[in-house]
C-alpha cells in the first residue's frame, strides 16, 4: 500500500536518515506543505545537534514555538528532558520513602542523569507523549526529525522492557507480603518475649513496603501503557509512516539499507525513501562530468537494492534553501518528483 505523505498523510510522519543527507530540510518543508494545506501541524527535532532553527531561519527551543499559522516547532533538550524526568520522579518518590532517605535518593538521581542511555530515554518518552497527546494538543499532524533504526525501534521494544520492570515490582512485592505473613506468625509469642524486636510487626516497615513497590507497580504500568500505545500507533500505517532520506553515495545507500531491514523485519510502515542531491543531467567541466557518472551507478544500485519500496530522486539545489522561501522551493521540487516504484 503506497503512503501518500503529500496529500493524505497519517496522523505521525518520522523522517530519518544519516547526518548530512538533508532530512531535517525535507522535514521542515514537508511541515510547512501540510500547514499550508491546512494542517495544524508540529515539527520537531529529536537531534541534539539541532538544525531545524537553521531551516526556518528562525529561532526555535525547547518549548513549543509557533512559526508560521497551523505550524509550530520543537527542538527536544534532552538535558532539559533529564531535568524535568528527576524532578518528577523524585517528587513521586518523596511520597513512597521515609524522609531521612531523601538525601540518599536525590544523591542517586543525579548520579543517573549521568548515566549512559538517560539522555535516551528522556527524548524516547518525549517522544512517546507528544504521539500519545497529539489530538489532546490540537495537531492534526506531527512530524519528526530523528533517526529510525535508533529512537523508532527502541520505542518499539519499551513496552516488553516496562513490563519486566513492574513484573519485578510486583514480584518484590509478594515477597513482602509473604514475609509479613512470617512475621505475624513469629511475633504470636510476643506475650512470653515482649521486647522481641518482632513482638509488634504492625509497627515495622514491612506492610509499608508491600505498599509502596505497589505504588511503584502501578506508575511502571503507566508507564508500559503510555510506550504500549506509542508502538501501536508507530506499527498502524493508518496512524504512523515512516521516510528515510539519503543521498547517492556508499555510506548512505549502507546505512539505508540496514535501516530498511530492520525496519521491515518489524513490520513498520515504510512510506519510500527520498533519494536527495542529485546533480543535474547536464554539467560543465571533466570533474562535475566525473561525478554525475559516479552518481548515476549509485542511482542504479539504490534502483536495485531498494525495488520493493516507493522512491523519488530530489534534485540539487545551487544554493543552500534557508527559511521559508528556500524550503518552499524544496517541496515544490517534492511534489514535482512523488513517490512512485523505483
Amino acid at each position: 500500500m503506497t503512503i501518500d505523505l503529500l496529500h493524505a498523510p497519517p496522523a505521525v510522519i518520522f523522517v530519518g536518515g544519516k547526518g548530512g543527507v538533508g532530512k531535517t530540510s525535507i522535514a521542515a518543508s514537508l511541515a510547512l506543505h501540510h500547514a499550508h494545506s491546512g494542517r495544524k501541524t508540529l515539527v520537531v527535532s529529536t537531534d541534539p545537534a539541532h538544525s531545524l532553527s537553521d531551516a526556518f531561519a528562525q529561532p526555535i527551543g525547547a518549548e513549543i514555538s509557533p512559526l508560521i499559522a497551523n505550524l509550530d516547532a520543537l527542538e527536544i533538550d534532552p538535558d532539559r528532558q533529564v531535568e524535568q524526568h528527576i524532578a518528577d520522579v523524585l517528587a513521586g518518590m518523596k511520597s513512597l520513602v521515609k524522609p531521612t532517605l531523601y538525601p540518599q535518593i536525590e544523591k542517586q538521581l543525579k548520579l543517573t542523569a549521568q548515566s549512559p542511555g538517560t539522555q535516551e530515554a528522556a527524548i524516547l518518552e518525549s517522544i512517546a507523549r507528544l504521539i500519545d497527546e497529539r489530538e489532546q494538543r490540537g495537531y492534526d499532524l506531527i512530524i519528526f526529525d530523528t533517526a529510525p533504526t535508533g529512537h523508532t525501534l527502541r520505542l518499539l521494544t519499551l513496552p516488553e522492557a516496562m513490563s519486566a520492570w513492574t513484573q519485578g515490582m510486583l514480584q518484590t512485592s509478594d515477597k513482602a507480603r509473604q514475609l509479613q505473613g512470617v512475621v505475624d506468625h513469629l511475633s504470636s509469642s510476643r506475650q512470653r518475649a515482649p521486647h522481641h524486636p518482632l513482638a509488634e510487626p504492625k509497627q515495622h516497615d514491612v506492610p509499608d513496603l508491600s505498599e509502596r513497590n505497589q505504588a511503584i507497580a502501578a506508575r511502571l504500568r503507566h508507564r508500559q501503557q503510555l510506550f504500549q500505545r506509542t508502538r501501536d500507533s508507530i506499527k498502524n500505517p493508518q496512524q504512523t509512516a515512516i521516510a528515510l532520506v539519503l543521498t547517492p553515495e556508499k555510506l548512505p545507500i549502507l546505512e539505508t539499507e540496514r535501516a530498511v531491514r530492520q525496519l521491515t523485519e518489524q513490520g513498520l510502515p515504510l512510506a519510500g525513501l527520498w533519494i536527495n542531491r542529485n546533480l543535474p543531467e547536464h554539467v560543465e567541466g571533466e570533474f562535475m562530468a566525473l561525478r554525475r557518472q559516479q552518481e548515476e551507478l549509485y542511482r542504479k544500485q539504490i534502483k536495485t537494492v531498494f525495488a520493493q519500496l516507493p522512491g523519488a530522486f530530489l534534485p540539487l539545489f545551487a544554493r543552500d534553501l534557508d527559511g521559508i522561501q528556500g524550503l518552499q522551493q524544496l517541496i515544490e521540487a517534492i511534489a514535482d518528483n512523488p513517490l512512485q516504484p523505483l
